[in-house]
């Protein structure tokens, strides 16, 4: 990538865009942007891309992630579900990006919503987005069930949830998103990033997830998930107890550990991914 190539976004730039287009950062829409070009350069290396990637970027904004995207794949797919920030990105990309403005496309809807067939040309390989806070546990979830093709992924989100999505059994943040993610892809927390680096400055940190897809358990996902949901609910029970309500008894939730080949007496915050599939499949 080089800065001649595209010409990043500085908080002078941010602010004067926001300017142009009346904008009033939102919390509703997670609205902080980045205005640091060291912050996106360090994202796009930590992304590890291959020139033959093909990025979907989930809330764009400003494009400050965008431009330094663009030199570095083959195509950036950006989800913007803000419309005016979504109809201006093609133009911020056409003035400081000109060479490279082609490769970007952009669909004005929520990420949420998206379904692959939504986004036009080459299927997305890899996920790199500075999520909104609110939405980015089921946006990452959401976007590898339905894009096969995403291999990887670097996003940026809640110091927090990063924590809570690279957890593995056994520790105090395991729980639901991580159990989740883990059917899709492993996942590490790769930094902190500072609230500096953010127009407005949001009151809590954050941090860098990675995750590489990987091959799920045998079972069916919606049925594994479901269970996840229920083990989670009373994560302090004894899964015996704490699953009674799925299996139909206490009783049957046993035969069905045992079968499974876990403790009657082990807690959730114990299983992984591998553990809930196998139960699933001996659900009575």
């Amino acid at each position: 990538m080089t800065d001649t190539q595209s010409r990043l976004l500085g908080p002078a730039e941010v602010r004067a865009l926001a300017a142009e287009l009346g904008l009033r950062p939102t919390k509703r829409l997670g609205q902080n942007f980045v205005h640091d070009p060291n912050t996106v350069r360090r994202i796009v290396k930590a992304a590890e891309l291959e020139p033959d990637d093909v990025v979907v970027e989930v809330g764009p904004g400003l494009g400050s992630l965008t431009l330094a995207l663009l030199p570095a794949v083959r195509a950036v797919h950006a989800v913007e579900i803000d419309p005016v920030l979504a109809a201006r990105l093609p133009a911020t990309a056409a003035d400081r990006a000109p060479a490279l403005a082609d490769r970007l496309t952009v669909t004005a809807a929520d990420a949420l919503g998206v379904r692959a067939g939504d986004l036009p040309g080459p299927a997305p390989t890899a996920l790199v987005a500075n999520l909104p806070y609110n939405v980015g546990v089921p946006v990452v979830l959401h976007l590898l069930a339905e894009l096969p093709q995403l291999r990887r992924g670097l996003v940026m989100v809640q110091s927090e949830v990063a924590e809570r999505l690279a957890a593995t059994p056994g520790s105090r943040t395991y729980g639901v998103p991580s159990a989740k993610l883990a059917w899709f892809a492993a996942a590490r927390r790769a930094g902190p990033v500072p609230r500096a680096v953010f127009w407005p400055v949001p009151n809590v940190d954050s941090g860098l997830l990675a995750f590489d897809r990987r091959d799920p358990p045998p079972g069916d996902r919606g049925a594994v998930f479901r269970l996840i949901d229920h083990a989670f609910a009373q994560r302090r029970k004894a899964l015996r107890s704490g699953l009674a309500g799925w299996a139909g008894s206490p009783a049957a939730a046993e035969t069905a550990l045992r079968a499974a080949g876990i403790d009657p007496l082990a807690r959730a915050e114990t299983l992984s991914v591998e553990d809930f599939a196998r139960l699933a499949a001996a659900a009575p």
